[in-house]
């Protein structure tokens, strides 16, 4: 299913343009599809050091997101998605850098299998990254708002930084909630795509790729 959604995703990217990549295993099938019609990209954004250092072997140019004014695509999976193009991501823990390359993609085109489509979020722990200094307090704030925030041990982000991985979230209004954490001292950013949501979703499924749009 992973396979057919990259495939069907090459169909998104317009020739001549640069392209923003996600991370995670959805992702990478994409960009080993990305590989096959290379000679038609100007170039991409990585949204983690792993993404480009994939994208690189295949001979794609990655280019800084400060050297580009806008992206006309950003493919990219998810680990929880709605109906709605609400998404829950950062199971690879790159939340930061892909909710940062999504906010400059003129289109987000969400690439998953039939598992990840939910009618509420929240059963996927919600990751939110954290400056060290601050993952106490962040975790007792988060605990305040229904919460169970455990250290995702062992990990640090591309910017350096701790995940908190908060368990136990029914998410009824994800647009409020990702404003609500995003406000908390010490938090960078959190793992809801909602303010930005997905405007395209191709799902996997056993009978091939579904295409759902928003709205």
């Amino acid at each position: 299913m992973k396979k057919a959604v990259a495939k069907a995703a090459i169909e998104q990217v317009p020739s001549g343009c640069i392209i923003g990549v996600g991370t995670g295993s959805t992702a990478n099938y994409f960009i080993d599809e990305l590989g096959k019609i290379k000679g038609r990209l100007e170039g991409a954004v990585a949204s983690s050091e792993a993404t480009a250092a994939r994208l690189k072997s295949h001979g794609i140019n990655v280019l800084d997101l400060n050297s580009v004014d806008e992206l006309e695509v950003y493919v990219d999976g998810a680990d929880e998605i709605t109906h709605n193009m609400h998404m829950i991501k950062g199971g690879g823990g790159a939340l930061t850098r892909e909710k940062i390359v999504a906010a400059v993609s003129r289109k987000f085109v969400c690439v998953a299998d039939e598992t990840k489509l939910v009618d509420i979020l929240g059963n996927f722990p919600l990751p939110v990254e954290v400056i060290p200094m601050a993952r106490s307090y962040v975790s007792r704030e988060l605990v305040k708002l229904g919460g169970q925030p455990r250290l995702r041990t062992g990990f640090t982000t591309d910017n350096g930084n701790a995940i908190l991985d908060v368990h136990g979230l029914t998410i009824m209004n994800p647009v409020e909630l990702e404003g609500i954490i995003n406000q908390i001292t010490g938090v960078v950013t959190n793992g809801l795509f909602a303010r930005r949501p997905a405007d395209l979703l191709l799902l996997g499924t056993s009978n091939g790729v579904r295409q759902i749009k928003a709205g």
